[in-house]
């Protein structure tokens, strides 16, 4: 039994922007927990803040491409 499931353009970036939205909320806790403990490394701290907002910015770019352009 090989069952192939297809996907369409737009489910397929609806799973990528669920993906996306999880590593951010990761990435944010991560933040949040090396803050909390005092032992964070400014360095990491700087690097993980730049990678989340990195991850913002995909995000919105595919909410972007997921919501329809509606002309007024």
């Amino acid at each position: 039994m090989n069952a192939q499931i297809e996907m369409n353009p737009e489910e397929v970036l609806r799973v990528k922007l669920e993906v996306l939205r999880r590593e951010h909320r990761d990435l944010d806790d991560a933040i949040h927990a090396l803050t909390v403990s005092g032992r964070g490394d400014q360095l990491a701290l700087v690097r993980l803040k730049k990678q989340k907002l990195r991850l913002k910015d995909e995000i919105a770019r595919l909410q972007d491409q997921l919501t329809p352009d509606i002309i007024a």
